[in-house]
């Protein structure tokens, strides 16, 4: 009996798209949708690179193909043509490498070493928490993609546990090729949350059940900011989470510091990030409280006062039909913070829903303390942080305001 022929390579993915979405493309926008693909040569499978052609048949651009998401390409490299293979992949990581090398001495391991799109890895976050790297999937096309991908992070991070996080989108589809949430790809299971550090500080990661991949790291500049404007205040943290903000102000020589949060598991987190500092004295000195509540009904009725206020929400709209109400709600919670604060004191407002633009966020903020009658001014304004990098529109989500109000 003969051997059966082996099957015919298939054609590489063809793709060809509206003149609209030629323009964002050639203009450096990392996203294709369903509706800006007027053809192509045959059905695809996620996770195939996919070229897109120009109107006149040259190359425009390829990139990771997810036939099952409304974003239906996610770009790798527009221009010229180029040959994705290992050594393009390695490159790629090791720029991202390269760039946050500078920005993080021996007191802090906890950060971001791949965000995607803006670092090239559309669709895919790398974030590191002392010896354990948090790799969070946005997109089914990544899976075929998965050893490649965790044979790179080994090589630069060896003995490094390696744990998987997933969008709700790509969960069944994960099930199919035997992946799960949480799952640790390379390493030891954690046996709890992971332990590390921020500017000194120590902090627990939940990497397997947490938010996001188990911290806020993206709020570390304005934590910073907080910590050196804390002496001898008062601060509340409102919406405090596991207490990032409030472990900075009480390093920073805050006389007392109220977390305040709506969920008894978050406030528990912040309790054992004050246990896993107490061997700092600022920090032993500083009384925390934590308040379990609404903290939109608790600030309008509260009769305390503060000399520093954070009030950093999760979004507040998901989605763009979410953004007018979202900015009303900024305005109020902005309103209820500066009717709160002492003469002399500061209300830091953040926000980090992408549908709310930086400018109409602060403008809100701004008439909020306008509204107040009294003398204030803006301490500063800031967006992303360094290891956070946005390189298009969409990646814009995090902006902050610092308010002083006159003694």
């Amino acid at each position: 009996m003969s051997a059966s022929a082996p099957k015919p390579a298939r054609p590489r993915l063809r793709l060809r798209v509206t003149a609209a979405a030629e323009s964002h493309l050639r203009a450096g926008h990392p996203w294709l949708y369903e509706g800006s693909v007027r053809e192509q040569n045959r059905g695809g499978e996620a996770g195939e690179i996919a070229v897109v052609y120009d109107r006149r048949d040259r190359f425009l651009a390829l990139g990771l193909y997810d036939p099952a998401s409304p974003l239906r390409l996610r770009v790798l490299h527009a221009g010229s043509p180029v040959t994705v293979d290992g050594a393009w992949w390695a490159a790629r990581l090791d720029a991202a490498l390269l760039r946050r090398a500078p920005l993080f001495g021996p007191d802090t391991d906890g950060y971001r070493v791949v965000n995607g799109e803006s670092d090239g890895f559309p669709g895919a976050v790398v974030d590191r928490y002392a010896d354990t790297l948090v790799l969070k999937l946005y997109t089914a096309a990544w899976f075929p993609h998965l050893p490649l991908l965790l044979g790179l992070l080994e090589d630069r991070s060896p003995g490094f546990r390696v744990v998987l996080r997933l969008s709700r989108n790509t969960r069944d589809a994960a099930g199919e090729v035997g992946l799960h949430d949480g799952l640790t790809l390379v390493g030891q299971e954690p046996d709890g949350p992971v332990i590390f550090r921020e500017s000194g500080l120590r902090f627990e990661a939940d990497v397997v059940r947490g938010q996001k991949t188990g911290f806020f790291l993206d709020q570390r500049e304005n934590r910073r900011r907080v910590g050196d404007l804390s002496r001898d205040r008062r601060v509340l943290n409102a919406f405090s989470f596991s207490g990032g903000f409030s472990l900075y102000a009480a390093r920073g020589g805050a006389q007392g510091v109220v977390s305040l949060d709506i969920s008894a598991h978050a406030l528990e987190g912040a309790r054992r990030n004050f246990a896993l500092n107490e061997d700092d004295p600022s920090v032993a000195a500083c009384h925390h409280e934590t308040v379990q509540a609404d903290v939109f009904e608790w600030l309008s009725t509260t009769r305390r006062t503060f000399d520093l206020i954070v009030l950093d929400p999760p979004s507040l709209a998901r989605r763009e039909a979410e953004r007018a109400g979202a900015i009303r709600a900024y305005g109020r919670l902005a309103a209820d913070g500066l009717r709160r604060l002492a003469p002399g004191g500061i209300l830091v407002s953040a926000s980090c829903s992408a549908h709310v633009g930086a400018e109409e966020f602060w403008d809100v903020v701004r008439a909020a303390a306008e509204r107040t009658g009294r003398r204030w001014r803006e301490l500063a304004t800031t967006r992303h942080a360094p290891d956070h990098p946005a390189t298009f529109p969409e990646a814009e989500y995090l902006k902050a305001v610092f308010i002083g109000l006159e003694a």
